[in-house]
């Protein structure tokens, strides 16, 4: 879909109204924390949950205010205290303690000008973008998905909060299990087009996004189904986080310097395996799709003598078709993702039993390639041919093209519908175990 293909105004409408959609996304998440673990860390090698209730809004308002509206700071010291994250297992966990951080109420009033002040600026500045900044259109979208991805990367981190610390929403999703036949399918050659050519063809995309290439895809087959808990429990009871040759020499290290000895939302009791849901603990759900981290995927495809899929063969899976006639936008089609398509946009807090979408399926017959968790690839994170960082923005992607990030694919129960995209990637650590990610296998 072209930029242009709704008149200017209703699209300058939209923008504003979807960010502050998107920024009620993680107000929603904040509310849930009682007030007692604001300065908790969940998740050691991330900031405190107080940190994301000032950097949301932090992040626009130094993409936006002086670049974007010539606005001049209000609080430089906030601007910069807020302003970036922590990449995962990278650079040694943080130390500082709760009192080096600013009390709720100088947060709350901070992002309360900061939305005051930006939001009378794009309606200002949307009345005539074409006499505002060049880029405006596609930095509101920046800061419309950056809110959105946070919202998901928030779930992780509120996950590991013990739910005595969390309220609980008034809403539950109850999913109905099919009978499922988990097989390998048979994906012809053929071609797969990644990323996209430019903006007439998509109204935004991330610079990792661009720029579109086909890639000759030998035939191969892949699971029809994620592998699920039940299947992951079989891999365990196997000895496989204790069969070293199983395991890449980094990923060994990892795990045994972690102890780790099952997935993380997993915990034993007696003979009995509990699964951590984000409001409290269950019975293992074994039709589930497993989450674990690329180390663990990568050792269980291993010990199957199977692999994880490319980046590319995932494409040709998802959006392939048998004949060979144009790729499709979604797996099922053309049609905007909806309810009976698969469990994204924050439709539920949990994984669905695999295969409960069958809307959603590939032209293949390859099942949940959309939602219910990402899915990893074998694929290392890089730029496609010709890429180039965003003006605005140029270390969103390229501080990450590093050969120590996996591309994930698809979307998990907290993906906004936006992201669900073909083009859009993701991208983690191989051992960071706290992301809605699961896998399947494919035989080359």
């Amino acid at each position: 879909m072209g930029a242009l293909a709704a008149t200017p105004a209703r699209i300058r409408h939209d923008l504003h109204t979807r960010l502050v959609d998107a920024r009620a996304r993680t107000d929603e998440l904040f509310r849930m924390v009682r007030e007692e673990a604001l300065y908790d860390r969940p998740i050691a090698e991330r900031h405190r949950i107080i940190f994301y209730v000032g950097h949301v809004e932090a992040f626009d308002w130094n993409l936006l205010a002086r670049r974007a509206f010539g606005l001049r700071s209000f609080h430089p010291t906030f601007d910069q205290l807020f302003s970036f994250g922590i990449d995962p297992v990278g650079g040694g966990l943080p130390t500082d303690a709760p009192e080096d951080w600013p009390n709720r109420a100088e947060v709350e009033r901070y992002k309360k000008r900061v939305r005051e002040e930006l939001d009378a600026a794009v309606e200002r500045a949307l009345q005539r973008p074409e006499e505002g900044h060049p880029h405006l259109l596609q930095m509101l979208h920046v800061a419309i998905e950056h809110h959105l991805m946070h919202a998901e990367t928030l779930a992780y981190l509120l996950h590991r909060l013990p739910a005595s610390k969390k309220v609980c929403p008034p809403q539950s999703t109850v999913w109905k299990a099919l009978r499922q036949t988990h097989r390998l399918v048979g994906i012809p050659a053929g071609r797969a087009t990644l990323g996209i050519h430019d903006a007439q063809e998509q109204e935004f995309g991330w610079d990792n996004e661009f720029a579109a290439h086909e890639v000759a895809v030998p035939e191969f087959a892949i699971d029809s189904h994620n592998v699920t808990n039940h299947d992951f429990l079989r891999f365990m009871q196997a000895g496989g986080y204790q069969n070293r040759s199983l395991w890449s020499p980094e990923g060994w290290a990892w795990r045994t310097k972690q102890s780790i000895e099952h997935p993380i939302f997993w915990r034993g009791e007696g003979n009995l395996w509990l699964y951590r849901t984000m409001f409290g603990e269950i019975r293992l759900p074994q039709e589930w799709p497993v989450y674990v981290s690329h180390a663990e995927a990568t050792a269980y495809a291993n010990w199957l003598g199977r692999r994880l899929p490319s980046e590319a063969q995932f494409h040709r899976a998802a959006y392939g078709t048998p004949k060979g006639e144009r790729e499709r936008s979604y797996p099922w089609g053309a049609e905007p993702p909806g309810e009976r398509h698969g469990n994204f946009d924050f439709r539920s807090w949990d994984p669905s039993p695999v295969g409960a979408h069958p809307a959603g399926a590939s032209a293949f017959g390859v099942y949940d390639l959309v939602g219910n968790g990402w899915e990893w690839t074998r694929t290392e994170f890089a730029p496609f041919p010709g890429f180039t960082p965003m003006p605005f923005y140029p270390g969103y992607s390229a501080n990450f093209f590093d050969g120590q990030h996996y591309v994930a694919k698809g979307g998990s129960p907290r993906t906004a519908a936006c992201l669900l995209r073909r083009s859009f990637r993701d991208w983690f650590q191989p051992y960071y175990p706290y992301a809605y990610a699961t896998f399947r296998c494919v035989e080359d």
